[in-house]
C-alpha cells in the first residue's frame, strides 16, 4: 500500500470519526435544553428577561447558524429539522424556542430571497458569528397589518436610512440585526415594501412600551423607536409581497406551531408521569387519571398529525413544495387556528390530569407557564385576523377539496 494510499485512508477514518462525534442539530439542541433552558426557564419566566443562558450555549453550539448553506458556513439545516429543534427546546423553556424560532424565520427570509454579494457575506456572518436575527414587519397605526408600511427608505449614494415607529419588536434589545419591511421609496404605495437587513451598530433603538405579560414572557417584545441604515445591498432582492407569501407565510406558522407542539410535550409527559406515579402508589388499579390521560393523548394526537402534515406538504429540501396561491395561504393558516387551540386544549387536559399537583407552583407537575403560554399562540397574530382572511380567501378560491383532487395532493 503506497504511502498516500495509506493517508487517505486515515483522512477517511478521521472523517468518519468525526461525523460520528459530532451531534445532530438535534441532539444540539436537545441537550441545551435539557441541561441549560430548563435550569433558567422559571426564573426568565418570573423576570420576563432574556434567556440569555440558552442563547450563550445554542451560539456555542452554532446552531444559530442552522438554516444558513453549507457553502456560507451554516448547517444546511431543513426546514424539518428546524422545526424538530424547535421543539425540542419548547419543552423546556416555549419563550427560548418561540425567539429560536423567529431567528429561524428571518435567515430563511435571506436565504431563499438575498442574493446580493452584501447580503451573502451577512448570512456567512450569521453563521461565523452567530448572530441572532429579530424583525420589525409591523407599525403603530397599521392596525398589525403586515403587508402595509408608512415608513420608506430613503436611499442616497449607494446607502439607505429609515425610521419605523414598531409596536412589537420581539427580543430587539437582544438581537444582533433586525430585518424591517418599509415602502421601497416615499413616493411608493403602501403595499410596495422591501425588506432590509439593519445591522448593529447602524441600528438604533428606543424602547416605547414595557413588556409585562401572561405568557412567553422571556421573549421580551416591547414596542420601539427604530432607525437605523445600510448599504443598498442589505435590502433583500426580492419584493416583500414574494418574501412574505413564499418564505414568511409557511415558516412562521410551521416553526410556531413547533413551539407549541414543544408545550404539548412537556404537559403530556407531566400528566403522564403523574398517572404512573398514582399507579406505583396503588399497585393493581387504575388510577382514576387514567381515562384523563387516554382522552389526552387523543387530542395530543391530534396537534401532532396537524403539524407534522402540514410540515410534510412544505419542507421543500425534504421534497415537500413551495407555498403558493390561495389555497396555500388557507392551508398554512388552517395549521395556525388548529394548533394554537390545540395546544391550550393540550394543556388544560394535562391540567385536569394533575389536579392541585398541576395547578401548585413549585411541583415536578406544575403546569402553569406551559398553560400561560400556551395561550399566547392564539394572539400571535390574532386568530380572529386569521379568520378573517380566510373568510376572503375561501370566497375567492374554489373548492380546495377538489382543486387537491385535481393536483393530485394527497
Amino acid at each position: 500500500m503506497t504511502v498516500s494510499v495509506v493517508q487517505d485512508a486515515a483522512a477517511d477514518a478521521t472523517s468518519v470519526a468525526a461525523e460520528v462525534q459530532a451531534p445532530t442539530l438535534l441532539q444540539s439542541v436537545r441537550r441545551i435544553g435539557r441541561d441549560v433552558a430548563a435550569a433558567h426557564a422559571d426564573d426568565v419566566d418570573r423576570s420576563a428577561r432574556f434567556p440569555i443562558e440558552a442563547f450563550d450555549a445554542l451560539k456555542e453550539a452554532g446552531v444559530l447558524g442552522a438554516l444558513v448553506p453549507e457553502g456560507l458556513g451554516g448547517r444546511g439545516a431543513t426546514l424539518g429539522e428546524a422545526g424538530a429543534g424547535v421543539r425540542a427546546l419548547a419543552r423546556y423553556c416555549a419563550s427560548s424556542a418561540m425567539i429560536l424560532a423567529m431567528h429561524h424565520l428571518q435567515v430563511a427570509c435571506l436565504v431563499r430571497h438575498g442574493r446580493s454579494p452584501g447580503l451573502l457575506r451577512f448570512l456567512a456572518d450569521v453563521a461565523g458569528r452567530q448572530l441572532l436575527l429579530a424583525s420589525a414587519t409591523t407599525e403603530a397605526g397599521s392596525g398589525g397589518r403586515l403587508r402595509e408600511s408608512s415608513c420608506a427608505v430613503h436611499a442616497e449614494n449607494g446607502r439607505f436610512v429609515l425610521e419605523k415607529r414598531a409596536p412589537v419588536v420581539s427580543y430587539g434589545a437582544s438581537a444582533d440585526a433586525v430585518l424591517v419591511t418599509a415602502r421601497r421609496t416615499p413616493e411608493s404605495a403602501p403595499g410596495d415594501q422591501v425588506l432590509a437587513a439593519c445591522v448593529r451598530p447602524d441600528v438604533l433603538l428606543e424602547q416605547t412600551g414595557q413588556w409585562d405579560t401572561l405568557g412567553l414572557r422571556g421573549t421580551c417584545s416591547p414596542g420601539f423607536m427604530l432607525r437605523a441604515a445600510g448599504p443598498l445591498t442589505m435590502i433583500v432582492d426580492d419584493p416583500f409581497a414574494d418574501v412574505a407569501a413564499e418564505t414568511m407565510l409557511p415558516y412562521s406558522h410551521i416553526l410556531w406551531s413547533h413551539v407549541w407542539l414543544g408545550i404539548a410535550d412537556a404537559a403530556v409527559s407531566k400528566a403522564s408521569a403523574f398517572v404512573r406515579r398514582k399507579a406505583r402508589h396503588e399497585p393493581g388499579t387504575v388510577p382514576p387519571g387514567a381515562r384523563r390521560l387516554a382522552e389526552l393523548d387523543v387530542v395530543f394526537h391530534q396537534l401532532d398529525g396537524l403539524v407534522s402534515a402540514t410540515l410534510a406538504r412544505y419542507d421543500e429540501d425534504a421534497g415537500g413544495r413551495r407555498a403558493e396561491g390561495v389555497g396555500d395561504a388557507v392551508t398554512l393558516n388552517a395549521l395556525k387556528l388548529g394548533a394554537s387551540k390545540l395546544v391550550v386544549e393540550v394543556v388544560s387536559g394535562a391540567l385536569a390530569v394533575c389536579g392541585m399537583d398541576g395547578y401548585r407552583e413549585g411541583t415536578p407537575f406544575s403546569l402553569g407557564r406551559q398553560l400561560r403560554d400556551a395561550h399566547s399562540a392564539e394572539l400571535m397574530v390574532s386568530n380572529d385576523r386569521i379568520l378573517g382572511d380566510n373568510a376572503q380567501l375561501l370566497l375567492l378560491s374554489r373548492d380546495p377539496i377538489e382543486n387537491d383532487r385535481h393536483e393530485g395532493k394527497p
